[in-house]
Formats: structure tokens, C-alpha cells, sequence
């Protein structure tokens, strides 16, 4: 595995543990998930440089648009649950209760 390999990995599985066990408001999970994206998104565009192909990929644009819809629809999520709830604590969402 080389040094590459190794800091994306690394940089996704600190993502994925922070969404695991710091997710006490909806901002800092929001950051985890895009952390992840970001490191899926390096990966991806380092791939064809790795393997020596000359026509680049289409996939890391398509997860680049993605993302940014994915972070305009968190945001928003945050926005509203913060006007209506008074906080952003994941605590208080709880999807039973009307």
C-alpha cells in the first residue's frame, strides 16, 4: 500500500469514527459526511493518474456535484431543524414525536 492509499484511507476511517462517536449536533456530522466525500473525491481523482490511463474519469465530477447538492440539502436540513427546534442537538430530533 503506498503513502497515498494510506492518508486516504486514514482520512476516511477518521471521517466514518467521528460520524460514529462525535455526533452530538447535526453540524459536526454534516462535516464528518463531507470529510468522507472529500476523501472518496481524492481517491477517485488520483485513480487514472495511479494507472496510467490517459482519458480522465467522469466520476470524481459526477461526486463532486453530489456533494455539494448533498451539502446545499444538510445545510438546509440544519437551518430548519435550528428554527424550529431552538438547536441543532441530535438529540432533539427525534422523528416519532410530532
Amino acid at each position: 500500500m503506498t503513502f497515498m492509499h494510506l492518508s486516504f484511507c486514514s482520512a476516511f476511517t477518521l471521517s466514518c469514527l467521528g460520524l460514529a462517536f462525535h455526533r452530538m449536533h447535526l453540524i459536526s456530522a454534516l462535516l464528518c459526511l463531507e470529510s468522507m466525500m472529500l476523501a472518496m473525491y481524492m481517491a477517485l481523482s488520483t485513480w487514472p493518474v495511479e494507472n496510467y490511463t490517459t482519458s480522465p474519469s467522469l466520476i470524481p465530477l459526477l461526486m463532486l456535484a453530489f456533494s455539494a447538492c448533498e451539502a446545499g440539502v444538510g445545510l438546509a436540513t440544519l437551518v430548519a431543524s435550528t428554527r424550529t427546534h431552538g438547536s441543532d442537538h441530535l438529540q432533539n430530533l427525534n422523528l416519532l414525536q410530532c
